[in-house]
């Protein structure tokens, strides 16, 4: 991830806003590698398992990915994912997001960051730039995830990094499982009805 002094300070505020540090927390950061900062440090807590998870190996990766819509994680094993300027090198992110959702377990919560202008930066592709509308349009593609908050940066700010860097930040929750199973199987019929109508 190319980090901007922006993006540490949004998902600093996201962790002192929603997450208990005496609590046991399995953290999964998706787009980890270090080019020039990391979210790590926010997350090293007693108690809490950080887990980098990128498509090659570096500085900050634990899980090398061989395809950025297939992770080699369980089901239902995260208690957070989160993902930090890393959508924007994603070129089909909906899938990426998939498998986000698939890790995570009910009730849990995925932090996601990413630029709603800036410059192209080239890791190795740069196709999005995200606003609050993507995001919703996102939980309602997952089907079981509730927004519990979406904020972009509209006004450029007087520092050079933020005047040319802009943030969408938002944060959802996973329906309890019998709201997700039921999402999906009412998802599944309508996709007969369609195919059959």
């Amino acid at each position: 991830m190319a980090m901007h002094a922006s993006s540490m300070q949004h998902m600093h505020d996201l962790v002192s806003r929603y997450l208990q540090p005496n609590v046991s927390l399995r953290i999964v950061d998706i787009g980890s590698y270090d080019v020039n900062g990391s979210y790590r440090d926010l997350f090293d807590k007693p108690g809490w398992r950080y887990r980098g998870v990128d498509l090659e190996a570096g500085p900050n990766v634990d899980v090398v990915l061989s395809s950025p819509y297939k992770f080699p994680l369980p089901s239902n094993s995260a208690d957070l994912i989160i993902s930090g300027q890393a959508f924007e090198h994603i070129e089909f992110f909906w899938l990426s997001w998939s498998e986000m959702v698939r890790v995570l377990r009910p009730g849990g919560l995925i932090f996601l960051i990413a630029p709603s202008r800036g410059p192209e930066h080239l890791h190795p592709v740069d196709c999005w730039r995200f606003l609050p509308a993507g995001y919703r349009a996102l939980a309602k593609y997952a089907g079981d995830l509730d927004v519990l908050e979406v904020t972009t940066d509209w006004e450029a700010h007087s520092d050079q990094d933020s005047a040319l860097w802009g943030d969408t930040v938002g944060v959802f929750r996973k329906s309890p499982l019998r709201t997700g199973l039921l999402n999906r199987l009412r998802r599944r019929l309508a996709s007969r009805f369609i195919e059959s109508g």
